[in-house]
């Protein structure tokens, strides 16, 4: 899927993949982001809910993966 070193971070869910309440939603992070001019590489739709997903690249050239699944 992935060809090289990449950083994942899931909202929602804690260390060991159980639910958390009261995390921030994806598109509120992408929005965060963009607002403070960081490129994505993929973006979730603004106006869908649930599961949705975003990509960007750190200053090292790691993929960072933001992978909401609920």
């Amino acid at each position: 899927m992935f060809e090289n070193n990449i950083i994942t971070f899931n909202p929602g869910w804690d260390e060991n993949g159980a639910n958390i309440e009261g995390f921030d939603d994806v598109r509120k992070i992408q929005e965060h982001l963009k607002a403070s001019g960081i490129a994505l590489s993929a973006e979730a739709d603004p106006d869908s809910t649930g599961p949705a997903h975003i990509t960007l690249t750190d200053p090292d050239g790691n993929a960072i993966l933001i992978d909401q699944h609920r």
